[in-house]
């Protein structure tokens, strides 16, 4: 599936759940999203908090999935097309010293 394809099915989600509707108790703006997806971050790290193993990987991929969403939904609503963000960010990195 494209990244296009997966931010369309994530807007159906959120369209289905009602979080786009004006009275909506959890608003989509811009700033609510880029707060959850540093929470979703965040429970990402607290699965390696006190571990020497990696956690289960189902466990990792459904908060991987999180970020993803919010990422996603995060960039179409800003109008970035998070594809060439990425693409122009990576050529960017190739000419950077590190």
């Amino acid at each position: 599936m494209e990244l296009a394809e997966l931010t369309a099915e994530m807007h159906r989600f959120v369209e289905a759940k009602g979080w786009y509707a004006p009275d909506s108790p959890k608003p989509q703006s811009p700033r609510n999203l880029a707060s959850s997806l540093v929470i979703e971050a965040a429970e990402v790290l607290e699965l390696f908090q006190w571990l020497e193993e990696p956690p289960e990987s189902e466990v990792l991929a459904s908060e991987l999935a999180d970020i993803a969403l919010y990422l996603l939904q995060l960039s179409s609503l800003s109008g970035i097309d998070l594809e060439r963000a990425i693409l122009d960010k990576l050529k960017s990195n190739y000419e950077r010293d590190w």
